[in-house]
């Protein structure tokens, strides 16, 4: 499978990431469709943004905006679903789309924001990255900035 090598910029806000090609068989859905397996990472994503729910055929509802602490009880009362790291949630960047920068068949109605990782910014405690579903990039930002979640497993 072909990798398209996307960069930004560590420290000043640019993290070096790998976004993977998409293909027709890259993803695979749970019997209700509310989960998506990535078959090149193994990662099971949530198909909907917290706050949002599965109705058959898209996400309805708003997404809900998250500190990073709140992102991460959130995630800690999905029994099983956690908040990925920075590299695990840029591997489902789309780069040939913005706003948003996602693939919307595996990832409909998925909110052109910021949408938290666990990873830490190593530079300041006050800070933790995002990846940026607008364009795709990386960065980081103060842990008391409301963000969209999108759990993992």
């Amino acid at each position: 499978m072909k990798q398209k090598i996307t960069s930004c910029l560590l420290g000043m806000g640019l993290l070096a990431a790998a976004g993977l090609a998409y293909s027709a068989d890259r993803f695979s859905y749970s019997t209700d469709g509310s989960e998506v397996t990535d078959n090149t990472t193994g990662l099971i994503w949530r198909r909907c943004a917290e706050g949002m729910t599965w109705s058959e055929v898209a996400c309805t509802d708003s997404a809900s905006k998250y500190s990073h602490q709140a992102a991460l009880q959130r995630a800690q009362t999905q029994t099983g679903w956690r908040l990925p790291n920075v590299k695990e949630l840029s591997s489902v960047v789309d780069r040939s789309v913005t706003n948003p920068a996602i693939d919307p068949t595996p990832f409909p109605n998925t909110p052109a924001g910021l949408f938290w990782t666990s990873s830490p910014y190593v530079g300041g405690s006050d800070n933790a990255w995002f990846v940026n579903f607008i364009n795709g990039a990386g960065k980081y930002n103060s842990r008391d900035d409301l963000n969209y979640v999108r759990l993992v497993r």
